[in-house]
Formats: C-alpha cells, sequence, structure tokens
C-alpha cells in the first residue's frame, strides 16, 4: 500500500525537522519542507502531497491561513500547528474544522489521529465533489459558475451542444457578448441583482448559437459573494417559444376568420327580385361574388331537390 504523502510548512527548520522525523517513523512520506506560503503553494502544486503540516504562524506574503484555505479548495486537507500559547488566537471555526489543529509537539498518538481524521474526512469530501461533477457533466440543462466580472469559469458540456461553441470559446469573452442585442440590457441589471444577494428565478434570455441563430435560454440563479461566483442553471426552451408563437399566430387568424363571418351578420341590402348584393361603393353582386370578395369560402355548384322538380322534371312531362 502506497504511503500518504504529507507536506511540511513551517519556517523553523530545527522544529520541521523533527516533525520529517516522526511522521518518517509513523509511515507517511515527507515530500518536502516549505519555509513559507508561497513555497508551500508552490511545492504543494509539484509533489501533489495527500496533506499538509502547517504552523499557523508561517512567516512570508501569504499567510498560512489563506494558504490552507487555498489548499482545502484544491482538495488537499490543511493540520495547523500551534503553540499552547496560540491558542487563543485560532481562526474562527468558519475558516477551518477544529480537527484541523494540533498542539505542538503533541504525542505520535494525537499525530496520527489528526492525520487520518483529516485524510479521511477529505476522502469524503472527494467523493463527494466526485458525485456532484459527474452531475455537472451529465446534465442536459446548461449548468455554469459565472465570476462577477462576467466570464464564465465552468461550463458542464450541454453548452457546447446546444450552442455550437466550445467551452474555450464560451469562456475566452465576456457572456453578455453572447447575448442577444435587445435582451442585454435587462440581463445585465438581473445580473447585477444577483451579483447584490438577490436571486434569478424564471428570467428569460436569448443567447447566440455558433451558426448566427439564437435561442431562448430559462435561468435560476444565485450568487456566493465571498468566492464572487454566480452559479446558475439554463433550460433551453426554443422548442416551447415556437409553439407558443405558432399558437399566438393561430389565434390571430381565427379571429381574422370570426371578424370576417362577424362582418356578414350586418343588414345587407339585396334585391327583391334577383337576389344580388349591394356593396358599400353602390355596386350590386351575385350572392357567389358578394360572399366570394369578402371571406375565403369558395362555392361548389349542385341542384337542390325543389329546382330539380321545377326545371327538369316539368320539362320531361
Amino acid at each position: 500500500m502506497a504511503k500518504q504523502k504529507i507536506l511540511i510548512a513551517d519556517d523553523e527548520i530545527i522544529v520541521a525537522k523533527e516533525l520529517e522525523r516522526r511522521l518518517t517513523k509513523l509511515g507517511y512520506e515527507v515530500t518536502g519542507i516549505a519555509s513559507s506560503g508561497d513555497e508551500a503553494n508552490a511545492m504543494t502544486a509539484q509533489a501533489a502531497p495527500d496533506l499538509m503540516m502547517m504552523d499557523i504562524k508561517l512567516r512570508g506574503e501569504m499567510s498560512s491561513v489563506g494558504t490552507g484555505e487555498r489548499r482545502r479548495y484544491g482538495k488537499i486537507p490543511v493540520v495547523f500547528m500551534i503553540a499552547e500559547a496560540d491558542e487563543a488566537n485560532l481562526p474562527p471555526a468558519s475558516v477551518n474544522d477544529p480537527y484541523d489543529y494540533v498542539v505542538k509537539p503533541g504525542t505520535d498518538r494525537e499525530l496520527r489521529a489528526n492525520i487520518e481524521l483529516a485524510l479521511r474526512k477529505q476522502g469524503a469530501a472527494n467523493a463527494v465533489h466526485e458525485i456532484e461533477d459527474h452531475f455537472f457533466s451529465a446534465s442536459i440543462d446548461m449548468l455554469c459558475h459565472l465570476d462577477f466580472d462576467g466570464h464564465f469559469k465552468r461550463l458542464n458540456p450541454a453548452w457546447e451542444r446546444t450552442l455550437g461553441f466550445t467551452v474555450e470559446e464560451l469562456m475566452s469573452r465576456p457572456f453578455i457578448e453572447f447575448v442577444h442585442p435587445d435582451d442585454r440590457e435587462r440581463t445585465l441589471k438581473q445580473n447585477t441583482l444577483v451579483r447584490g444577494g438577490g436571486k434569478a428565478l424564471a428570467f428569460e434570455n436569448r443567447y447566440l448559437c455558433k451558426d448566427g441563430s439564437f435561442r431562448w435560454f430559462h435561468w435560476n440563479a444565485a450568487s456566493d459573494s465571498a468566492d464572487r461566483v454566480i452559479y446558475s442553471m439554463a433550460r433551453d426552451i426554443t422548442a416551447a417559444k415556437q409553439a407558443e408563437e405558432e399558437r399566438e399566430k393561430l389565434v390571430r387568424e381565427l379571429q381574422a376568420a370570426l371578424a370576417e363571418v362577424n362582418s356578414l351578420r350586418e343588414i345587407l341590402p339585396i334585391c327583391s327580385y334577383c337576389r344580388k348584393i349591394r356593396d358599400d361603393e353602390n355596386y350590386w353582386h351575385t350572392v357567389e361574388n358578394y360572399i366570394s370578395r369578402h371571406t375565403s369560402t369558395r362555392f361548389s355548384h349542385s341542384i337542390c331537390p325543389s329546382c330539380m322538380a321545377t326545371e327538369f322534371e316539368s320539362q320531361a312531362r
């Protein structure tokens, strides 16, 4: 079984060397010793340790707590080492979990317990992240992370399938450049509202496709002011919008047809003898001609039983 790799970050070299000896004795592999926050970040990127042991007062431009926060985000847990006198100056619990601290020098048992607890908890967190990543990638809806500067930071594959642009192309330009010009003003207003702590619920706008067409999106979004990011979900509702437009067109056509029918319900001047109808310009028309001019009705001709008896049977006799 491979040894767990640990990076030590402590600017007291004697203390760091002693910790290295103890960790090696406990069966861990020490990947290196960093003497500053910046060096710890660089060594983490190079060696990819499973865990970092860091002095809480590590010197350097970057504070150790800040470094720890970044490493946790990078899926590497941090166990802080503190002197007894420093216990009153611990960061708030919201910054790091209680198991993240071990009082120097600590017993080997305490050291191992804190390391194993941190590794197990991070393992569980990584499993959750994997599930979240799978959901993010498999979603048929468009999911994205948008920073407060207006650029996409993360997009799932549904974006590329829907718009035709690659993820790289979408992330290379401000998001507003992909929004339909007629929708940009209200989209920016909605974006400002969400960045201020509000939410976007059922917001709709149009997005540009690579072929030059536009598709309608239905949005829900909320922001995280601490990370300065907006988490959003968009659903392609173009088909529904087209169906709605077709329905509205049909309603308009039916209303127009009804208006034509209603126009025939008015009083029409008709000749009592020849049965012609007079129009508004004082011209007389046959019934067929008048109806054809004022409606879309077409006629087919036949003979009714009465006319058949009058016109044909009488002649036969």
